[in-house]
This record gives structure tokens, sequence and C-alpha cells, in this order.
């Protein structure tokens, strides 16, 4: 409610544009397909809340995972949840829908909350590759340096920057006129999509979400690929193979989501605005903002020994009160 007021507000006394609402074109304007893409991403969102919300309740209810990297976790879990449902529920909406608007305020509030889960969640994942750092090259003074006091304080310089970020970014949309079309070719209302709808020189938009890109998509690549440099020289002076592969397989599930993560998500808003394909776009956007989110869970639940136990026994003790 406080968020919806504050946008409204601020909405009344910053913007100037004569829309009122947009129309998303969605993934297909096909009929033929709407039905098959409600299905097809019901499921995936289903399993997307499923999966993450497993991870959360399994970290909080196993005392054996209560560790900085299990923290760490949580809060990417938590994020995924808030990314994932800042666009497919209304998605499925429109699915069902023959006209396919959104009001001017839901369209800020997608770009608001989207873009905050967007720089938090790159930051989640560089300080995920920097705690893997510490336990393989500083295994005697991990708990010293990734102490609960540092893991709090630093989650929450997650989130707050990602706030700050949002915020700017969105502050700045809402001085655009929006005159022209008000047809988003996209199925959700972001950033870059929606810069390209202006009636106004959005010179200054793109260069504070360039600064931003640099600051948390570069910033956090870097850390995370220099903190995987030292962690993969580390692992090739263990002379055991098996040391070898316990060693790698602690970092084998961050680095794949990673990958996943920043292949796609820094395509999208790093490349040129000369470059920009609405078609080709919307296939990445899905990528990294409907299958990651919903892979991310499998892909650390699969790949880590410790989560598949504690699953199991959640699984267990949940087990009698579903038989009744």
């Amino acid at each position: 409610r406080f968020l919806s007021f504050f946008l409204s507000f601020f909405i009344l006394i910053t913007n100037q544009s004569s829309v009122t609402e947009f129309m998303l074109v969605g993934l297909s304007s096909l009929p033929e397909y709407q039905m098959f893409l409600f299905m097809l991403f019901t499921f995936i969102y289903m399993a997307a809340l499923t999966g993450n919300l497993l991870i959360v309740i399994t970290i909080t209810t196993s005392t054996r995972l209560h560790t900085p990297m299990y923290f760490l976790l949580i809060n990417l879990s938590l994020i995924n949840l808030l990314s994932i449902s800042v666009s497919i529920p209304k998605m499925l909406h429109n699915l069902l829908e023959h006209k396919k608007t959104i009001a001017f305020l839901g369209c800020i509030t997608q770009i608001y909350l989207f873009t905050w889960t967007l720089g938090s969640e790159v930051l989640v994942l560089a300080a995920m590759a920097f705690d893997r750092y510490v336990a393989i090259c500083h295994p005697l003074h991990y708990t010293i340096i990734m102490r609960k006091e540092v893991c709090v304080e630093l989650i929450a310089g997650v989130w707050i920057a990602g706030v700050i970020n949002s915020a700017v970014n969105t502050g700045f949309v809402l001085q655009l006129s929006f005159c022209n079309s008000n047809i988003i070719n996209h199925f959700f209302c972001e950033l870059p999509s929606m810069l390209k709808l202006s009636c106004s020189d959005i010179s200054l938009n793109e260069t504070l979400a360039f600064l931003a890109d640099i600051v948390f998509g570069m910033g956090s690549c870097v850390v995370t690929l220099t903190s995987y440099y030292f962690i993969l020289r580390t692992i090739l002076k263990i002379r055991s193979t098996e040391g070898k592969k316990k060693a790698f397989s602690t970092c084998s599930s961050h680095l794949i989501v990673v990958i996943l993560y920043y292949s796609t998500a820094i395509y999208t808003y790093i490349h040129p605005s000369s470059a920009y394909s609405p078609d080709r776009d919307k296939v990445i956007t899905v990528l990294y903002s409907v299958i990651t989110p919903a892979l991310n869970p499998i892909i650390y639940s699969l790949r880590n020994k410790e989560v598949k136990e504690a699953l199991s026994k959640l699984i267990r003790r949940l087990a009698p009160y579903q038989r009744e």
C-alpha cells in the first residue's frame, strides 16, 4: 500500500504523460498459441514458487544449513520469488484476456520491482562467489571473515543498494512523457522497452541505466570472475583427485547459475540501442527472468548433497500430516 501510494503521488507531481495505460503485446499475438503459453508459464511459475519456497523452508528448518552460504542462498530464493512474481501473474492474466492492457501505475510498479530484483540478484551472486572464495582459498579464516554480523550487513547492503538503484531509474522514467505509441512489444514492463516509447529525451535515462549496468552488472561480474579465478587456481593445486572434486562441488552449482544469469541479463542491458530487437530480447528476457528462477532450486538441490538430505528430512516430517 505504501509503495502504491508513493508511486501514485510521485506520478501526479512529475509525470506529464497523456498515456494512462499501456498495451502489452506479449510473447505472441497469435490466438492459437495463447492457451499453450498460458499452460506452459503456469507450470513454470508454479515450479519456481514451489522450488524456491522449498529451498527457503528447508534451509530455515535445518540447523545444519545455518551457514553463510545457505543464508545467501535463502536471499537468492527470495529474490527469485519476487522477480518471477513481478511479471508472470499479469502475463497469465493477459493471456486469458482479449484486451492486454496494464495501467500506467502498474507498469511503473513492474519496472521498479523488477529493476530492484535485477540489481539485488547480481550483488547476491557476487556475494556467493566471494563466500566460496573465502571457503576454498582461506578455509581457516572462514568463520572470522564470514561471521554472522558480516553476512547480515552484506545482505542489508545488497537490498538497500537494489532499492536505491531502482528508485533512481524509476524516478527518472516518471519524468518522461509518453505521448506517441502506448504499445509495449514485451510481456511485461521492463526499462529498455519502456524507454523506447518515450517522446522525451531519454539520453539521461540511458546514461543512468548504463552506469547502473557498469556498477551492478559489470562490477558484480568482475568480483565473481576474480573469485573464481583464485578458486580454480587453488583447486588445481590440490594433489588428490578426490580433494579437487570435493572442492569444486562446493561451487559448481553457483557457477552454473552465474553463467546462465549473466550471459542473458548482461546482453539485454549492455548491448547498444541500435541492436535492439524486440522479439529476440523477449526470448532472452524469458531466460533470465523466468527460466533461471525456476531452475535455480533444481540446480542447487540436485547438485548439493546437504540440501538434498535436509529436503528429504523435511518431506519425511511432512508426510504424516499429508496422510491425515
